[in-house]
């Protein structure tokens, strides 16, 4: 996780591709979801909620939350019962509880069941945004991942095992492919030219050799982004840059 100063200068958290940390908020009160993902919104965050366990699951398998909000009492099922299908799904996302109830033998029972923190009904926006800022830093979330990693959105690279990843699912490429994504992933969101790409990648000067790039992409393209929402881009007279998926 990275760091970087709003204009308000709070100091924001950011994804390792530089995009906003997800958070997934779990609650049946409306009006307190509401509040809730406004203040997280004010951090520069991005928000879903959900108002049932099962919109919950639904959600976070398509959302890939960087950290979960999660209300204990929910009208179809406990969030202990919750986390445990959240934990099949994302086995390494933290988890701050909501709870009316303080008791001893309740919050043990959240954090026994892989909870990571909770807060006990009424508090502080304050409060909340604190304990997920600790949170999100005590676990690294997209951050722990190894050094060699790069993200981009649900893009994954792996420089020391030469894996490749979107949506979790592995992407076999060829060590040319490979390098032209690398160098792409490198530059998130950053218009790269043909020049630059055959330079950095084929290791030689811009002579009339364009098409090369444009196969390649053509190839990656297909692999990178076939049946899913386009990462790679054409910045016509520009050149290539890779960035999320909207």
């Amino acid at each position: 996780m990275t760091t970087t100063t709003s204009p308000q200068g709070r100091t924001e958290l950011l994804r390792p591709d530089r995009t906003p940390v997800r958070v997934l908020v779990v609650d049946d009160e409306a009006s307190l979801t509401e509040l809730l993902s406004l203040a997280l919104r004010y951090e520069g965050w991005e928000v879903r909620s959900a108002g049932d366990g099962a919109a919950a699951v639904r959600t976070a398998r398509a959302f890939r939350p960087d950290v979960v909000i999660l209300d204990v009492m929910l009208p179809d099922m406990d969030g202990i019962a919750v986390l445990g299908r959240l934990r099949r799904e994302l086995s390494d996302v933290p988890v701050l509880f909501l709870t009316a109830r303080d008791s001893v033998e309740d919050r043990i029972a959240g954090l026994t069941a892989g909870g990571d923190d909770y807060v006990t009904k009424p508090f502080s926006l304050e409060e909340v945004v604190a304990r997920l800022r600790g949170l999100i830093r005590r676990s690294g979330t997209a951050a722990a991942r190894s050094e060699s990693q790069l993200v981009v959105g649900d893009l994954m690279l792996d420089e020391d095992s030469h894996e490749v990843s979107r949506g979790g699912k592995n992407i076999h490429l060829t060590a040319t492919e490979f390098e032209l994504l690398r160098f792409l992933m490198r530059n998130p969101r950053r218009v790269l030219s043909k020049a630059q790409i055959l330079d950095r990648v084929w290791n030689y000067d811009f002579g009339g050799q364009a098409n090369v790039v444009e196969l390649y992409i053509s190839y990656l393209r297909k692999k990178i982004d076939a049946g899913r929402t386009p990462m790679i881009h054409t910045r016509r007279g520009a050149g290539y840059l890779i960035k999320p998926g909207e």
